[in-house]
């Protein structure tokens, strides 16, 4: 490009040169040598020169342009530099959104101090009021259940293995299975009740081991409904087989309520003991100790995971898409299994309790209501900053109560107006039970 540019300005200069020299002439002819030739001549002499020069100018000027315009292609922006760029803008806006959030937190509420307990003790316990008053560590409720099973199975025998299946197998969607099948083997001999083959399954059946002899409960269900492990022949050999006799395989109304029995069942789960408690007005209600159970993943491991996703958005400028964003939010707000959230009441007094963080706002509602003296009548849960939490879809770890958390309670203002002018005086007493406030204490 630039050498085309030259070879322009050099022809420029040519025709500048001929068209100021005058008119031809022959090598062997004499020139006319007057003194208005030799001042034209001169006139002539300068215009060349004053054009040279400004040829030059162009010229220079022409390559420097061309040098800008190489220079700028030379210096275009990484398409790579740009992304981290703005990944950086973004980071720098979430933690400035954060900073204002811890900000105003600290300006409208006291300080939360939530430390790890180190205590070897189990602190979260399980209920399971079904079958009855024990509390107990999750993994000795799980036993304590199935023993509770086993023990009904010779009273209720259709119910009791009804309820193995649900409860003591956890994979939803085999269960879902093994029930279709079962009630297909009590189908097939409901509407074939004359015909053996029907009442007969080989237990190496790779269906029937897969979809049935695999779960807890089933070899229970079947003795419960009249089937009997028996030795029969089978092609060359003999094979262990359940077989139905045709007295209980006529009894169409008996098979019938044991399928209504199997897909009634609902599973018998351990309960979380909300551990109440109840204390004095205290100015350390905001202080709490975290037992280990409480993190999905311990402390040390979230610390390391968060460094590890800073510094690889640090480095390879990682955007992030909408998806990458909710997936690392859920993740963020299920870091905790447990939390513990005290009721602030307007006597100042606290009532405590525990709760799984994936809960939602009516079950921390409904415990505050159950330990109500007045439990009809209506009320509201606030932040330490004035907000109601009044959306029932919400997780407890949604509203930020995890893993631990002080909130109000406050009085629904226009039935609370009504039934002061009704009783003719304020709600000064507490309103928390009579037999929940004998076990108040200092924190």
């Amino acid at each position: 490009m630039a050498s085309v540019i030259k070879k322009f300005f050099q022809k420029k200069k040519l025709d500048v040169k001929f068209k100021k020299a005058g008119e031809g002439h022959k090598l062997n002819e004499e020139r006319p040598s007057t003194s208005h030739g030799s001042r034209s001549n001169e006139r002539v002499q300068r215009n060349v020169e004053y054009n040279r020069s400004t040829s030059e100018e162009k010229q220079r000027a022409a390559e420097a342009a061309l040098a800008r315009s190489q220079g700028q292609s030379k210096t275009a922006p990484d398409p790579s530099m740009a992304a981290k760029a703005r990944m950086r803008r973004e980071l720098e806006l979430e933690k400035k959104k954060e900073q204002e959030a811890i900000a105003l937190s600290q300006k409208y509420s006291e300080p939360q101090e939530v430390v790890k307990d180190s205590a070897p003790m189990a602190t979260i316990l399980f209920t399971c009021p079904d079958i009855g008053p024990a509390v107990l560590p999750k993994e000795d409720m799980v036993v304590h259940i199935k023993e509770f099973l086993l023990s009904q199975l010779a009273e209720e025998p259709e119910m009791a293995s009804a309820l193995m299946i649900h409860t003591l197998n956890k994979d939803a969607d085999r269960v879902k299975v093994c029930i279709d099948t079962l009630c297909k083997y009590l189908d097939n001999i409901i509407n074939n009740p004359g015909e053996e083959k029907f009442r007969k399954i080989r237990i190496s059946n790779k269906a029937f081991s897969e979809r049935i002899a695999s779960l807890e409960g089933t070899e229970e269900f079947l003795q419960a409904a009249g089937f009997e492990v028996k030795l029969l022949p089978f092609e060359d050999h003999d094979e262990r087989f359940f077989v139905m006799d045709e007295t209980n395989g006529g009894d169409i109304e008996r098979l019938n309520n044991l399928k209504a029995v199997l897909r009634a069942a609902e599973p018998i789960r351990p309960k979380l003991d909300r551990a109440m408690k109840v204390f004095y007005p205290t100015n350390s209600a905001a202080k709490f100790s975290i037992p280990t159970e409480f993190y999905s993943i311990s402390p040390e491991e979230l610390k390391k995971e968060q460094q590890r996703k800073q510094e690889a958005v640090e480095s390879l400028g990682m955007l992030r898409t909408k998806a990458m964003r909710e997936r690392e939010e859920r993740r963020e707000l299920l870091k905790y299994r447990y939390t513990i959230i005290r009721v602030r009441f307007p006597d100042g007094n606290l009532l405590q309790g525990t709760f799984k963080a994936t809960e939602k706002l009516p079950a921390l509602i409904e415990f505050v209501r159950e330990n109500l003296e007045n439990d009809w009548m209506p009320f509201h849960i606030v932040t330490q900053v004035g907000a109601k939490l009044d959306d029932e879809n919400k997780m407890l770890a949604e509203y930020g109560l995890t893993p631990a958390a002080v909130v109000n309670f406050e009085w629904d203002k226009t039935v609370l107006k009504e039934v002061t002018a009704q009783q003719g005086s304020s709600q000064k007493q507490s309103p928390l039970k009579q037999d929940v406030l004998a076990c108040i204490q200092d924190l």
